[in-house]
């Protein structure tokens, strides 16, 4: 699901030729045609949306979601090609959608499409320009010209009311079949995936909504039609759905989309750190002062961590099927707010950009000290692999 999925079909862009008309005079008469940009504004209801419809979502939402056709990749065979979904922003025609739909290749290797078009659910079909992506958060910007186009924006929601069990709809184009829909509910939220460039993307939302190539970059829907996250990635074995879904979460795409916007480009501040939840159990075994925080793992070499003086163990230890370097310094705040989760570390470094000094509060051994720690700029493939 995180690479591209070649396009079934050859990828064609549609050309509208206008022919101007004549009378019976001798003279030639010229037609102006006036193109306008027509958008469509929906009301929606307050947090929760109410009862969740889903004939409703799909009727008021599906002219927002759009098909993304991506081809001309360097260095791929015949240029390479791939389909995938997207959403309208708002009516200057801004497109979001996953950064896989539009890029291939991971890292430092990462090229975007040479062409791109995007195809409406009225089969209009239009070419856009990938204004910028976010390879850790897979996130992509694309703006195409509004002219002459009906644009259904949908509005982005907000993570922190969502909860398990929430009904969610996820349209888009799985296989290549376009305003397709399909529902289910949140099925947990918090969750990390892989990114494309080693880091993990923090606080993806997990659905049983049906979601199969071809819908990455589509959004994931609440009852209101507000964008709670974009669909990027399933986990199966199949390759196919086996209702385990997962969404970047809107507070992060929109993060992203306000950056690329701004500049084309992302930056996120960088730690350098490898770390590991603490659990109760866990600080029993290894008589730690504390039974929640980030446990160091490892500090890379000459990182911001490092030269803030952060230190990992150095002896490997088994407890509960697991390996555990045992020793080092463990994360228990940033800049005064506790870290209670695996991921709290990592989601709170996400307020701070490049350059920004952060407190931390470790715990070594039984003491407890401040580390001041001067951000740097997180690189394009994590050097721990």
């Amino acid at each position: 699901m995180r690479r591209l999925v070649p396009a079934a079909a050859a990828l064609a862009a549609a050309a509208a030729l206008v022919v101007g008309c004549g009378d019976d005079s001798s003279q030639t008469k010229t037609q102006t045609v006036e193109r306008s940009t027509r958008v469509e504004v929906v009301e929606h209801g307050g947090a929760g949306g109410g009862r969740f419809d889903a004939q409703r979502i799909y009727e008021r939402e599906s002219a927002g979601v759009v098909t993304i056709l991506a081809t001309g990749f360097e260095g791929a065979r015949g240029g390479g090609g791939g389909l995938g979904s997207g959403f309208v922003v708002d009516g200057n025609g801004e497109i979001a959608t996953n950064a896989h739909v539009v890029t291939t290749g991971q890292g430092r290797d990462i090229r975007k499409a040479g062409e791109v078009y995007v195809r409406f659910a009225d089969d209009n079909q239009v070419p856009a320009r990938v204004v910028g992506f976010d390879p850790f958060s897979d996130v992509a910007l694309l703006k195409l010209d509004p002219k002459g186009l009906k644009l259904r924006p949908l509005p982005l929601g907000d993570v922190g009311g969502v909860h398990v069990g929430q009904p969610v709809a996820a349209i888009g184009s799985p296989f290549g079949e376009e305003s397709s829909l399909s529902v289910g509910v949140i099925s947990a939220t918090g969750r990390s995936i892989e990114s494309l460039t080693g880091f993990q993307t923090n606080g993806a939302l997990q659905t049983d909504a049906a979601i199969n190539s071809g819908n990455s970059g589509g959004p994931l829907l609440d009852a209101a039609g507000r964008v709670l996250g974009i669909n990027s990635q399933i986990r199966s074995s199949s390759g196919s759905n086996s209702g385990v879904g997962f969404a970047v979460p809107v507070d992060v795409v929109r993060r992203s989309l306000d950056q690329l916007r701004k500049d084309g480009e992302v930056s996120y501040a960088y730690l350098g750190v490898s770390t590991r939840g603490v659990y109760p159990q866990l600080a029993q075994k290894f008589d730690l002062p504390v039974d929640h925080g980030s446990w160091v793992q490892e500090v890379v070499p000459g990182g911001p961590a490092d030269k803030a003086g952060l230190r990992a163990g150095r002896q490997r230890e088994r407890f509960q099927a697991a390996s555990w370097i045992t020793g080092g310094d463990i994360v228990t705040k940033v800049d005064g707010q506790e870290l209670r989760t695996e991921t709290d570390l990592g989601e709170k470094l996400l307020r701070f950009v490049p350059g920004q000094t952060v407190e931390l509060e470790v715990y070594r051994g039984g003491d407890r000290r401040t580390v001041r720690v001067r951000l740097g700029s997180r690189p394009l493939e994590s050097p721990q692999g």
